[in-house]
Formats: C-alpha cells, sequence, structure tokens
C-alpha cells in the first residue's frame, strides 16, 4: 500500500471513530437529559399514571370497602378472611363486584376515602359506606341503624376529595404526588360506579309492613338518585355504571325473619311481594335513567341489570355450583339471631360466636345480607361484560370510549334486546 493510499485509510478510521463518539454523546445527552426530567414531580411518564382507568364508587355495603369499617368500628374476622386472610373492612368472606370491576380495569382495589391509613387515591377512591340510604339521613332512618352518610353526604365528599386535589396539585406538586392522588384532568375521565337502593326498600318494608305503601315512596327515592347524578355531572363526572337493586325477596334474613305467607313464596323459594317491589324501583329507576340520557345527552349512562344477575344465581344455584341458596354462611338467624364474627349471650347465659361456615365458596349468603367471594365473583363476570346492560356495552368499553356519547353509543340504544325484567 503506497503513502497516499494510506493516508486515505486512516482518515476514514478516523471519522468512523468520530462519528461513532457523536452518537454515543448524543445518546447519553439524551438518557441524562430524561433522568432529570423523570427526577422532577411534575413530569410523569408513568404508564400507571396516564394510562389505566379512574375509577369512583359510591353506594352501601354491596360496595364498601372500608369506609363503615372506618367509621364507625373494624369488622371482625371472619369478614375477609376468604381472601385478604384478614378483617378488610368488607361484609363479606372476600372481594365485592366492584373489587372484580377494578381487576378488570387493571387498577388496584379501590380505598375507602374515609379510610386514612395509607390509602392510595391514585386510581380513584369509594365513598360507598355500609347501611347508606338514596335518601337523606333523617332520625327515623338513625333510629334504625341505617348509616348517616348518605348518597347525597357521599356527594359532598366527593366534592370536597375533588377541591382538594386541584387545590393541592396547583399549589404543591411534589406533595400531591406523594399523597397519591389523581390527576385534575382525570376527573371528567373517570368512570363513576353506583350500586345503592337496597336500604332504602328495606327501611320502608321494615317500617311499613305495606308493600303498596312502600312502592309509594319509590318515586321521591329515584328522583333523590336522579339528583345525584345530575350533581356529579356537574363536577364533570360524564361516564356512569349504575347497578339496580337486587331481589331482596331472597336475601335469608328477610326469607328467615319473615317467612312468607302460603301464595307469597316464588319458585325460588322468595318472598315474591318484597321481589315485586325491587322490580318496581328497577323499572322506575330504568325509566328515569332514561329520561337522564336526554337531560344529560353528553355523558353516558349505563344501567346494570344486577337484579337478573343475583336472580338467576339464586334459583339456578345448584347448577351454578352451590348449595342452600337461601341460607348463610356465616352468623345466625331463627329463635335468636348472631351476627357474623360477634358473640351473643343468650337468655340462659349460654355464649353464641357468629361462625362461619367450612366451605364459603358453596354459598351464595355470606351473612344474610351480602354475598359471598363466589358469589360476587359470577355476579360481576355475568355483568361487566355488558349482555344484562342498557346499552349492552361491555365494561372496558365503557372505560375507553371518548367523553361524548351522543355518537357512539346510538347504535347500542338501537338494540332490540330485552335485559331488564319488568
Amino acid at each position: 500500500m503506497d503513502s497516499a493510499s494510506a493516508i486515505a485509510s486512516l482518515s476514514t478510521f478516523i471519522d468512523k471513530r468520530k462519528s461513532r463518539s457523536r452518537i454515543i454523546r448524543t445518546i447519553a445527552i439524551a438518557l441524562t437529559i430524561a433522568i432529570v426530567l423523570l427526577s422532577f414531580p411534575f413530569f410523569n411518564f408513568s404508564p400507571a399514571a396516564s394510562q389505566l382507568p379512574l375509577l369512583f364508587n359510591f353506594g352501601d355495603s354491596n360496595s364498601d370497602t372500608g369506609g363503615y369499617s372506618a367509621s364507625f368500628h373494624r369488622l371482625p374476622s371472619p369478614h375477609g378472611d376468604t381472601y385478604f386472610g384478614r378483617p378488610s373492612g368488607r361484609f363479606s368472606d372476600g372481594r365485592l363486584i366492584i373489587d372484580f370491576i377494578a381487576e378488570k380495569l387493571g387498577i388496584p382495589y379501590l380505598n375507602a376515602y374515609l379510610d386514612s391509613i395509607s390509602s392510595d387515591f391514585t386510581h380513584g377512591a369509594n365513598f360507598a359506606a355500609s347501611g347508606a340510604t338514596i335518601q337523606p339521613g333523617n332520625g327515623k332512618l338513625l333510629d334504625a341503624n341505617f348509616n348517616p352518610i348518605s348518597l347525597n353526604i357521599q356527594i359532598l365528599e366527593f366534592q370536597q376529595f375533588k377541591d382538594r386535589t386541584i387545590e393541592l396539585y396547583q399549589q404543591d406538586r411534589s406533595l400531591w404526588r406523594r399523597k397519591g392522588l389523581p390527576r385534575p384532568e382525570d376527573f371528567s375521565k373517570a368512570l363513576y360506579t353506583l350500586d345503592c337502593g337496597q336500604n332504602d326498600l328495606d327501611f320502608w318494608l321494615e317500617t311499613m309492613m305495606d308493600e303498596q305503601k312502600v312502592v309509594a315512596s319509590i318515586p321521591n327515592i329515584i328522583n333523590q338518585f336522579a339528583l345525584a347524578i345530575k350533581e356529579l355531572f356537574q363536577e364533570g363526572a360524564r361516564k356512569f355504571w349504575i347497578h339496580n337493586t337486587g331481589p331482596i325477596g331472597c336475601l335469608p334474613i328477610i326469607v328467615i325473619v319473615h317467612p312468607p305467607k302460603p301464595g307469597n313464596v316464588d319458585s325460588a323459594g322468595c318472598v315474591k311481594s318484597y321481589n315485586e317491589v325491587a322490580q318496581v324501583f328497577n323499572k322506575k329507576l330504568n325509566q328515569t335513567i332514561s329520561k337522564l340520557r336526554t337531560d344529560l345527552s353528553d355523558a353516558v349512562h349505563i344501567l346494570v341489570d344486577i337484579y337478573s344477575a343475583k336472580y338467576s344465581l339464586i334459583s339456578e344455584a345448584k347448577k351454578n355450583g352451590f348449595e342452600d341458596p337461601l341460607g348463610c354462611c356465616c352468623g345466625q338467624f331463627g329463635d335468636y339471631r348472631v351476627d357474623c364474627g360477634t358473640t351473643t349471650e343468650l337468655v340462659n347465659g349460654t355464649e353464641v360466636y357468629g361462625a362461619a361456615c367450612s366451605d364459603p365458596s358453596k354459598r351464595i349468603s355470606w351473612d344474610g345480607i351480602h354475598y359471598t367471594e363466589a358469589a360476587n365473583k359470577l355476579v360481576a363476570n355475568r355483568t361487566m361484560d355488558g349482555s344484562l346492560s342498557d346499552p349492552p356495552l361491555p365494561l372496558i368499553e365503557a372505560c375507553a370510549q371518548p367523553i361524548h356519547s351522543t355518537t357512539f353509543l346510538r347504535g347500542y340504544h338501537n338494540d332490540k334486546r330485552k335485559v331488564f325484567v319488568s
């Protein structure tokens, strides 16, 4: 090789080394910038924070994940033992329907808004409270041991939660992040779930003992529910997942404590007249939600037929792998009452403990009022696919849809499938 060729080869080698060095320096600078940006609290590129849904829940013990337990007294074992291995603030041996909804959405279980210990609200909050009613709490409801944290109070709690979240976000971004709070812009993108009404019907049935008078009270209850939806809408809520009420005439506490008279028993052994009251409630709710779709056309209102899902579970108990569908797993009713996880002293001085059955997975009712985890899981699976919803929109699609509803729901509303009992 002559000297000119050698010099040219050396020059080419040096140019390649310089080019490679420039690429390495560019990559190093880019990585440094990324690390610096990510170290600041106001830059949050975490998929968990930017992509996963936000969920807010309102209701009663059917979806309370710890509000009652944090406010009044901690629920004792065996509540929660099947899944959590300890009391979890849930009136069940394990997970509730709202927990399975959270799992389906890929987010953590919702912490109760009222639970101040180690709560994280990044992906939403649960305002439900066991014993709560749609009707605002009054003296009669409180005397009957219902929870004063009624639906209107839960809405007020949500408003405060939202306002304080936004204030903290604007004033101290670092503290906002450490507190585990949602982004202000995500409130309008969240899914708002509601499951309440059972306690309202139970209160009137217990105090009036006249189904026709109870039916007469339903329009006022539903009007209160509609007001709650409108208030949430004013706060920016645009996606609603609403459960109707279940077959209260099939609850063991009703069947055992108030055994039906001949002719008032349906094919599943439930109190027929009580279930008819629930059906009237659901029909009125359906009508009201239909009107809200017109009045609040900028929102999505999905009404889920929990009644049908739960009733089929009970009426086809054996087929679904359950036994004694009208009995309870934990506690005791009949000649004397012993609540689940508590000890009661009888007249003769004997103490009786409300223990759990040996296999909760074989039972539908956990404590005579609430459902077992096994039952909740089946009901959740039957409702999250949209087959028992109006419009028949699956849960995942409900969360993924754009905020404006009038266009994408047109096809669903034209679907003629009938999914509601009348």
